[in-house]
């Protein structure tokens, strides 16, 4: 069954002919040539775009090989380019492939930008570009073509894509879906083994080692390590000092804090795990260390442990930060002081929310509950909600499924179900 992708899909739409180069980054595996070189080419045909108006190029195809040249790339291009009077659609899948080792290493301005961007002042000509880490991270792609670079990130499956085509009911897909995570390639897969072999693989002999290679790390255990511990940790608050106290208490080695910032910052570029900052709500400020770290894939997190430590309000965490950042949300982790008397005296404490999501004008705090069985456990959910005085909503997530209510502090609560598989589920 075809996994339609309509929320990437449209933002290309909506980019078209805008004089930029389109350039579609994210994991590898993720389904970005799947897009570009199906989905969107299926579109332009629709359109009435004929066949011959599509100039399409993979550059990690060995037969294309001469092709990685840009002068010789240009010269093809140019060549299929027969009618300045009609437009041209150029889609380069691995992009990276047609720029130097020389020019990686700061020695110039890759000649490819000139050639797209020579391309581009033909004005009939719309580009758009694929990059991957498979010898380039996708940020440095992105980077190269800054000034004229219009980027789409584009994630693993979401929860409502993935149940596209798994044909079941929301719970039970749920299951499936905080095990193995939303990489398109499961979908053909038929057993559980397959799934986890495939998962750990992936991790293992792409991820890891284009990391290695690209950054030239030399030990190799230490970054296995520092990936464990995260993936341990997610919806924890943790940092540098805290997981270096961890390699010495848990691994039994030690580890410089400039070599744990560096590690952390070569998963973040690498599109593996993403950073969520702690936010003081009243005093609208960052507040800094510590953060949070989750993972692109909720599925190649469990493989990085084995599949043992699958624990479902951590992982329903993460796919809830998954969810906002796909829908365009910047998402931070807030904090708010509730003061109280205690035996006549005043007390401060912290409380979290786990999410604050913002899009342009539009605010929502949201805790996840894995489950709320009693009323001691609503008011303990909603504790820090209520302690935020201004008129953004206020939502509670629980993986129950529940019929959505609006209590009298104006705090929704929703099953996550309906929040995932409804993509205007917070209005917007």
């Amino acid at each position: 069954m075809e996994i339609k992708r309509d929320k990437y899909l449209n933002d290309l739409k909506i980019r078209m002919h805008s004089g930029m180069i389109k350039v579609i980054t994210g994991i590898r595996r993720c389904g970005k040539t799947y897009l570009v070189f199906e989905l969107f080419r299926k579109h332009l045909i629709e359109s009435g775009i004929a066949p011959e108006q599509i100039v399409e190029v993979a550059l990690d195809d060995e037969d294309n090989e001469c092709l990685r040249d840009p002068k010789e790339l240009s010269s093809y291009i140019r060549a299929k380019i027969k009618d300045d009077t009609i437009p041209y659609y150029v889609l380069l899948d691995e992009v990276q492939y047609a720029i130097s080792d020389e020019e990686l290493k700061g020695a110039g301005p890759p000649r490819l930008y000139g050639v797209l961007n020579g391309l581009l002042r033909k004005r009939n000509v719309d580009i758009y570009v694929t990059g991957s880490n498979s010898k380039l991270l996708s940020t440095d792609v992105m980077t190269e073509f800054r000034g004229r670079g219009d980027e789409v990130h584009i994630r693993p499956l979401s929860f409502a894509e993935f149940m596209q085509g798994y044909g079941g009911e929301p719970y039970r897909g749920w299951i499936e879906y905080s095990t193995f995570g939303g990489m398109p390639y499961l979908t053909y897969m038929q057993t559980i083994q397959q799934k986890m072999d495939y998962l750990t693989r992936l991790f293992r002999e792409t991820y890891f080692k284009d990391i290695i290679e690209r950054n030239k790390i030399a030990r190799t255990q230490e970054l296995e390590d520092l990936v464990d511990i995260l993936a341990s940790s997610v919806g924890s608050l943790t940092n540098p000092p805290k997981i270096g106290a961890t390699f010495k208490s848990v691994v039994n080695s030690s580890i410089s804090l400039h070599t744990i910032r560096s590690y952390i910052d070569y998963l973040i570029e690498a599109f593996l795990v993403q950073e969520a900052k702690r936010y003081n709500v009243k005093g609208r400020r960052y507040i800094g260390s510590p953060m949070k770290y989750y993972f692109e894939d909720v599925g190649l997190r469990n493989a990085r442990l084995g599949f043992r430590q699958v624990e479902e309000n951590h992982i329903m965490e993460n796919i809830i930060y998954n969810e906002l950042k796909m829908r365009g949300f910047s998402v931070d982790v807030g904090v708010v002081e509730r003061r109280e008397k205690r035996d006549g005296r005043d007390s401060r404490s912290q409380l979290e929310v786990d999410f604050v999501a913002n899009l342009g004008p539009e605010r929502y705090y949201i805790q996840s509950a894995l489950q709320i069985p009693d009323a001691a456990k609503d008011a303990q959910e909603k504790a820090s909600l209520l302690q935020i005085g201004d008129s953004f909503q206020k939502i509670v997530l629980v993986r129950d499924t529940i019929r959505r209510t609006r209590d009298n502090d104006g705090i929704t609560t929703m099953s996550v179900y309906d929040f995932l598989l409804d993509p205007n589920s917070l209005g917007v």
